[in-house]
């Protein structure tokens, strides 16, 4: 199992943690699978009224699809099988709150995650980046989600800068993508203090604002999810030139500034 659930039913408060530390906790078939099976059984699970998510190791929340992951796509363009679609609470209609504790590196695909999170808190050492368009691929998913909790010019920048620059805690927390700032491992206990307190009111109220804040920003994220297939069949490069350049980076490329 690559998805590892801990509930105390004391406080009502279940820690879902991606747990492959030694791929940075890369999101294969199975995992992809799991978690949209665990956001499931969570609202069929009365004691579970709050969740935090992390990743386990301390060096990365997540860091996306798994490259080695094969999927089989369609020659339409207007049919695009993405694993991760279905990986986030609210994509498996989950309206608890679900708080993302941050170690480490988050990116790329990790957004999936953190844009259907209520709100995140990190560590310092925490950061984050898209590398999407350096290795030919279309920001398309992610920048719409990450577009719903930083303003539009942070999410361009990080989009179009690939993996050139990282966003630093500090900076996630002045954009208003982090909530709280942790020192280096206290991510998680911050994010379980806080969903304890939730957890500890009604659940009815609290779902019913979950379903409100989300509600808010929800037409324009439904329209603009709308474009993302057909902006990905149209501006991705061929999986080949994009393994030939991801392969190209992994030999070394030169550094990155933190920001």
């Amino acid at each position: 199992m690559s998805i590892r659930v801990d509930a105390v039913k004391e406080t009502g408060v279940a820690l879902v943690t991606l747990d492959r530390p030694e791929k940075h906790n890369a999101i294969d078939l199975e995992m992809a699978a799991e978690l949209a099976a665990v956001w499931r059984e969570f609202r069929f699970d009365d004691t579970v009224r709050a969740v935090v998510v992390t990743g386990a190791g301390g060096k990365a929340f997540c860091t996306g699809v798994d490259r080695s992951v094969g999927v089989p796509q369609a020659s339409s363009p207007y049919s695009i099988d993405d694993p991760l679609l279905t990986i986030g609470p609210k994509a498996n209609d989950l309206w608890k709150p679900v708080i993302a504790a941050v170690e480490g590196m988050a990116c790329g695909g990790a957004f999936y995650l953190l844009g259907e999170s209520e709100f995140l808190i990190a560590s310092r050492d925490a950061t984050f980046f898209d590398p999407h368009t350096t290795y030919g691929m279309v920001s398309a998913y992610e920048s719409v989600y990450m577009a719903q909790r930083m303003p539009s010019g942070e999410v361009a920048r990080m989009a179009l800068m690939g993996t050139a620059e990282r966003i630093s805690a500090r900076r996630a927390y002045e954009t208003g993508l982090i909530s709280e700032l942790t020192d280096p491992g206290e991510a998680v206990p911050a994010a379980l203090r806080a969903a304890a307190v939730v957890a500890s009111y009604p659940a009815e109220a609290v779902q019913g604002t979950v379903r409100a804040v989300w509600a808010a920003g929800e037409g324009a994220r439904a329209r603009a999810l709308t474009h993302a297939p057909h902006l990905i069949a149209l501006g991705n490069l061929p999986p080949a030139r994009q393994a030939e350049l991801f392969g190209r980076g992994s030999r070394g490329r030169s550094g990155f500034r933190l920001r």
